[in-house]
């Protein structure tokens, strides 16, 4: 049986339209809003996308999703279903970095906002971003990637290598 992390493939989850390779904001809401208005359906829903704005806001008041690196993994503390009915993710890169109270205290460049309709779901991208973000060569490569289409196939290959990896250590 497979796990709800092999089987999720993030890559598939991003496209033209919910990559964003030279984000303009200055500051860390700024950031959060430019990301939002990427989530696929909420361009004509302007209620709704000040909602997942304010559900941003509210999380990274808790606690930073910069988890270092240059790296943040912004996402509501709750499920949205009402929002969405299927999983988003929108990648973002900044061109200097953004102060974003991040864990290493160094400015933020990458961007992951992930959204799910359900807890298990939202848990599932988190682990997986998470793991994939470990690879140095990733972020590296994320940081000079010049086309959305070279960032997918980038998380494609990632996610590809990572899966072969868990695959490798369960074979006898």
């Amino acid at each position: 049986m497979q796990s709800p992390s092999r089987s999720l493939q993030l890559h598939r989850m991003l496209s033209h339209a919910t990559i964003a390779l030279a984000l303009q904001a200055r500051t860390r809401d700024e950031v959060l809003r430019e990301l939002a208005a990427h989530v696929p359906g909420l361009e004509t829903r302007p209620d709704l996308l000040e909602e997942l704005v304010r559900a941003l806001r509210e999380r990274e008041e808790l606690h930073s999703t910069g988890i270092g690196d240059g790296v943040a993994l912004p996402h509501a503390r709750q499920p949205l279903p009402h929002l969405l009915n299927q999983p988003a993710l929108v990648f973002g890169r900044h061109p200097t970095g953004v102060a974003f109270r991040a864990v290493d205290g160094r400015p933020v460049r990458l961007f992951f906002l992930l959204l799910a309709p359900d807890l298990t779901l939202h848990l599932a991208m988190l682990a997986r971003i998470s793991r994939l973000l470990r690879q140095v060569t990733l972020r590296e490569a994320l940081l000079v990637a010049g086309t959305a289409e070279g960032v997918i196939e980038l998380l494609r290959g990632a996610e590809a290598r990572l899966d072969q990896a868990r695959e490798s250590l369960q074979d006898p």
